[in-house]
């Protein structure tokens, strides 16, 4: 049975000293580990329990790991909460996904104790854990749903989706087909692991048998501090951590792997990384949480093929069809569908136990992302159908925009959103982090975009909202530019 811990029995037999994770203050072997993920299966295994569900609202940390692969191992699902969420955001997730119990630390357990009735302390948990079997004597169905998550919510309210065991399994193909990792890799984990691409890349690693590196908390200098001290050889990151670690302008010549995810490099920030980290190989790769691994693209066809987002990663299909459901054409701008093992069961809402899928019929699933492959089967992102602005009558993609204006020299950081307007319906507005002005800007987008593409309103701020997957969350910074509007 497919299971995201059934290897670890292995790697504890073939290399029982060898790290499984090292943190700042601690570091567990694999003989450890499979112990410890033994003995806290066996301990939700005994906990009586209709929903089988387990909150984990806990920081970066050996724990946070035991506590997800843990569940995983006991054919529990796992629900990991945000610590940065405010108390009625909290407590709306905990309603939506039901949880047995929530695991917590002591600070958050004086803050949230009263939104649900079984909040559990880690110290005290981790006490009882120890008391049990360290042998493991279950076997958990692939199928069974294990993992709830919710999107990054970059226009609105997050969803939660629910995935089985055997999507992460299956997925795990793509780091050794793709990226070309292994048990030897030494990976650098630098985000929050409520994210799931990070989420991922500590559990896919474990499985492989690699050593996870896991940081606290992100900080340039201490991703810097790590791989100048440990024989790091994959990261994984999202751009706002690249813009950060260019910042701090020095080089590394150590040979590693990038795995990014997220928004698009631009081309300025990659020129800038190369140069302080030549011998990185870069693996951009894009996806969505709800479908996985979707394209990459790698440094070798990063050259002629810079303004895609790769080929499509191994095990995915791809196809982009018209509004009348018909195949495009290469080159032809459609919705794009995929299909792979990869993709989530569905999403569930409050109050419901029935699970909405997202594929059709024949298996094919969308998350509404608009784009087109060219005549070598690369992928292009023009970007995502609920972004589009409709400036009377005609649809405009805010991420060409924001890719033109990204390029001139004094804008840090962009995004571009429609506003609404009497006579167009919206009109096109940029939000800049940085020192330019909109008369520069102005002039700069004139050279490369259509006059109705150019924005009508320019708002210039001194940091962005950001969800937690690192992207622009565009319903929080369109709020806050109205009432802009609306008080002046």
């Amino acid at each position: 049975m497919a299971n995201i811990t059934e290897t670890y029995q292995k790697n504890a037999n073939l290399s029982p000293d060898k790290i499984a994770i090292h943190t700042s203050t601690n570091q567990i072997s694999y003989k450890e580990w499979n112990q410890l993920i033994n003995q806290t299966a066996n301990w939700l295994h005994s906990y009586r329990s209709n929903s089988r569900t387990i909150g984990i609202l806990l920081p970066n940390g050996i724990s946070f790991l035991q506590m997800f692969t843990g569940a995983s191992k006991a054919g529990w699902i796992a629900v990991p909460y945000d610590m940065k969420w405010n108390l009625a955001d909290l407590e709306k997730r905990v309603k939506l996904s039901n949880p047995s119990i929530i695991v917590t630390t002591k600070e958050m357990y004086n803050k949230i104790h009263s939104i649900h009735p079984n909040v559990k302390v880690l110290d005290d948990i981790l006490q009882e854990i120890a008391l049990f079997d360290s042998l493991s004597s279950m076997e958990i169905n692939e199928d069974l749903p294990f993992y709830v998550g919710f999107t990054s919510g970059t226009t609105g309210s997050p969803k939660a989706f629910i995935r089985s065991q055997d999507s992460w399994v299956a997925s795990f193909d793509c780091n050794r087909f793709d990226f070309g990792l292994d048990e030897t890799d030494q990976t650098l984990i630098p985000g929050a692991l409520i994210h799931s691409h990070f989420l991922y890349g500590a559990i896919s690693t474990l499985y492989l048998g690699g050593t996870v590196y896991l940081l606290e908390k992100f900080s340039p200098l201490n991703v810097i501090s790590r791989i100048n001290s440990f024989p790091i050889t994959t990261i994984y990151v999202v751009p706002t951590m690249i813009e950060a670690l260019i910042k701090e302008g020095i080089q590394i010549d150590q040979a590693m792997k990038i795995l990014s995810s997220g928004a698009k490099w631009t081309e300025k920030s990659k020129v800038e990384f190369r140069h302080l980290f030549p011998a990185m190989t870069i693996y951009e790769f894009f996806g969505a949480s709800e479908l996985s691994f979707i394209t990459v693209l790698s440094d070798k066809d990063g050259v002629h093929k810079a303004k895609t987002v790769g080929k499509p990663c191994y095990g995915v299909e791809l196809q982009i069809r018209r509004p009348d459901q018909e195949f495009a054409k290469p080159n032809e701008t459609g919705k794009i569908y995929v299909k792979s093992k990869y993709l989530i069961n569905g999403y569930f809402e409050e109050n419901e136990r029935t699970i909405h899928s997202i594929q059709d019929d024949d298996g094919w699933a969308t998350v509404h992302d608009m784009g087109f492959i060219d005549e070598d089967g690369f992928l292009t992102i023009n970007g995502r159908e609920k972004n589009m602005i409709l400036y009377g009558g005609i649809n405009i993609f805010p991420e060409e925009i924001e890719k033109v204006i990204s390029l001139h020299p004094d804008v840090e950081e962009v995004a571009v959103v429609g506003l609404s307007n009497p006579y167009w319906g919206q009109i096109v507005a940029a939000v800049i982090k940085g020192n330019s002005n909109s008369f520069e800007l102005k002039r700069f987008c004139k050279t490369q975009l259509s006059a109705y593409k150019i924005p009508r309103k320019w708002f210039f701020q001194n940091e962005m909202p950001y969800t937690t997957s690192g992207k622009i969350a565009r319903a929080e910074l369109i709020k806050q530019i109205e009432m802009q509007v609306t008080n002046n």
